[in-house]
């Protein structure tokens, strides 16, 4: 019986194996170029810009970046609140209105932004008991 020298491969494995290394391959090659990833708000400068990308024009008189960069809650001069909190990696963000209602426990502040969809965020600040009572004091505006 003589000896075969070339192996058949089922064309399934064959198709298996370059799936598969090229999914390897591009896996790596994101890495390198430090694709995706977790989106921070490591500064002043981060939140500013993180909200005017939600709203042209918003101009933040006063902030609070989580401990964790996870959110941040910022102000204007006109009294307007803006939540923005991590999503996927980039950051979405809202103008609280009269539905927002906010709870604070020592430095935790929970924002619920009134929108069903968007939700709520949770921030670590040492100022959360000021905040909470600055979006709870939008609802009043609401009835004004």
């Amino acid at each position: 019986m003589p000896i075969r020298l070339g192996m058949e491969i089922h064309p399934q494995i064959l198709i298996f194996a370059v799936s598969l290394a090229a999914i390897v391959a591009l896996s790596g090659l994101a890495v390198l170029l430090r694709l995706g990833g977790e989106a921070s708000l490591a500064d002043e400068g981060d939140a500013i810009q993180a909200a005017s990308e939600v709203q042209d024009g918003f101009d933040a008189v006063d902030l609070a970046i989580s401990e964790d960069g996870a959110g941040a809650v910022l102000s204007d001069a006109q009294g307007q609140i803006m939540i923005i909190k991590r999503h996927g990696n980039r950051f979405a963000g809202r103008l609280l209105g009269p539905g927002a209602d906010a709870v604070a426990e020592g430095t935790l502040l929970t924002v619920n932004s009134g929108e069903r969809r968007f939700g709520s965020i949770t921030l670590h600040h040492p100022n959360a008991a000021s905040w909470a009572d600055a979006i709870n004091r939008l609802k009043n505006r609401g009835n004004a």
